[in-house]
């Protein structure tokens, strides 16, 4: 069994901590928080919705290597920390998917950092990793339920092309 994708934060304490994803996954043990953007490891994986790729299976050795890296920042920041880490790691960014959270149900792209973590690790084929984190919220679940069609879809295709164009059609 492999052990599990290493899960990484850069966590700018900008959003209300009672609602803060990022933080419980921490607690729990299941990411790490960073506060010091240059100790974020070089050549991981960098969930980034400005990247011009899609996550896919390709980048499942960066991550299993490396980790995966969110950004939980204001978005008022968001652009020019993203630029700043581009040069240093894979950046990659996540298909269509729905928002189970309660704060951005049902609106495209309005992930959580949880979310974000679960769809990535769903699409490199860490499947049970996924289901995993998501337990820790009673709406966890039905993020993946929500989409089920569209990760399975993703899941299958073997490059970020494949990706884009299995996303086309739930656009």
């Amino acid at each position: 069994m492999n052990k599990p994708v290493k899960l990484i934060v850069y966590h700018a304490d900008e959003d209300d901590p009672k609602k803060c994803t990022a933080k419980k996954l921490h607690r729990f043990g299941y990411a790490a928080l960073e506060k010091n953007i240059r100790r974020l490891p070089y050549h991981a994986v960098l969930l980034n919705p400005f990247a011009e790729k899609s996550i896919s299976r390709e980048d499942l050795l960066d991550a299993r290597s490396h980790g995966l890296v969110a950004l939980d920042c204001s978005w008022k920041t968001a652009e020019q920390t993203f630029q700043a880490l581009e040069t240093t790691m894979v950046s990659r960014a996540l298909p269509f998917l729905l928002a189970a959270n309660p704060v951005n149900y049902g609106k495209p792209y309005q992930l959580s950092t949880l979310e974000a973590f679960a769809a990535a690790l769903y699409i490199l084929g860490e499947v049970g990793q996924a289901q995993k984190i998501v337990g820790i919220y009673t709406w966890g679940h039905r993020f993946l339920e929500l989409n089920k069609e569209p990760l399975e879809d993703y899941r299958l295709a073997t490059t970020s092309a494949e990706v884009v164009l299995r996303m086309k059609e739930y656009i």
